[in-house]
């Protein structure tokens, strides 16, 4: 039996985009710092291959690596920014619980 490679997943041009930037910004941070790729793949546990493609914006690379990443750039704290403020969910469930008041008049 062969082993077929995994089918990669779909991603949108612009969700590509976003990670390009972030893996921009990544690097940026690294470079700000001062810090080789060497450094920062052994302070984050992964290979410098790893740290190359998550710099690159590859979709493969797991949140969880981003993380470690950003932990060795003293960068966590905006990693918890992500999805902080969900307006929409927020909004939608606005318009659920007054939707559900005129319900009850």
């Amino acid at each position: 039996m062969i082993n077929m490679p995994a089918k990669s997943k779909l991603i949108f041009p612009s969700e590509q985009k976003i990670l390009a930037q972030l893996g921009e910004r990544i690097k940026l941070a690294r470079l700000r710092r001062g810090l080789s790729a060497e450094i920062v793949s052994q302070r984050s546990n992964i290979s410098r291959v790893t740290l190359h493609r998550a710099e690159k914006g590859n979709s493969a690379i797991t949140l969880g690596t981003y993380l470690r990443i950003f932990a060795a750039l003293q960068l966590q704290s905006d990693f918890e920014l992500l999805a902080k403020d969900d307006e929409l969910g927020r909004r939608l469930q606005d318009l659920k619980l007054s939707h559900r008041g005129k319900n009850n008049e």
